[in-house]
């Protein structure tokens, strides 16, 4: 089997600032009657532009995610894989996994299993813009002053915020890129970049823009699944955005 865009799922966190709940692992706390993985991983399902899914998952959880796939009917998932000891090795388990289901002409959309408040059209934008451009890097607008401050706590810049963007994801590639990019910084001894965005730019790509909204957030505190809980209206997932 060969697919045209696959979508690469990280779900491997444990949540470690997630501090009000009971070590459940974040990406399995419930949002109405879904999983918050489950919403995530429904707006790949549905999409007319993703023929395949890849999950990376704690070791533990693998069973835990194999059934929540099957009673959701999301059967898109072709590989649910383990991480590894950083984001960066665990998105190239993922990567690897995807290979094999992939040609010379595959996109791949990295997207945060916490990450649930995406829409179709995004997805569709990811994907027009790597077969246009090469890349596609989901971001917000600021809406706020951004700052520089030195170490002793002073302001020493504040920045056009005209020109300040938020990185977010879906960030999508082609599959033969990324796992290019990945295989030489290993090689380098870099293995815990903080995101696709960051390894693709330093490895010499140039990274498009796709806008995405500011309720696109990554649920890591909190904070963030109370605003993402009242953003997903009942058990549909569904939501409105700006």
């Amino acid at each position: 089997m060969s697919c045209k865009n696959i979508a690469v799922i990280f779900a491997g966190g444990v949540g470690s600032r997630m501090k009000t709940f009971d070590g459940t692992p974040k990406q399995f706390l419930m949002i109405g009657n879904k999983t918050i993985l489950e919403h995530t991983l429904l707006n790949f399902q549905n999409s007319d532009y993703v023929d395949g899914i890849v999950v990376v998952m704690l070791k533990d959880y693998i069973k835990k995610t194999q059934d929540i796939c099957a009673k959701g009917g999301i059967n898109k998932v072709l590989a649910i894989v383990e991480g590894g000891t950083t984001g960066q090795e665990s998105i190239y388990h993922g990567l690897k996994a995807a290979k094999k289901y992939s040609d010379d002409d595959t996109v791949v959309l990295i997207h945060d299993g916490v990450r649930p408040i995406i829409d179709d059209d995004l997805i569709e934008k990811n994907v027009l813009s790597v077969r246009k451009y090469g890349s596609a890097i989901s971001c917000a607008p600021s809406k706020e002053t951004i700052v520089n401050i030195t170490e002793d706590g002073m302001i020493s810049n504040v920045v056009d915020r005209s020109k300040v963007w938020l990185a977010r994801a879906p960030q999508s590639f082609f599959l033969k890129d990324i796992l290019t990019a990945h295989e030489g910084f290993f090689e380098m001894g870099e293995k815990n970049m903080i995101d696709s965005c960051t390894m693709m730019k330093k490895a010499g790509y140039q990274l498009h823009v796709v806008e995405t909204f500011a309720q696109n957030l990554k649920i890591t505190t909190p904070e963030d699944y109370y605003v993402a809980k009242g953003l997903l209206a009942g058990n549909s997932g569904e939501y409105q955005h700006e």
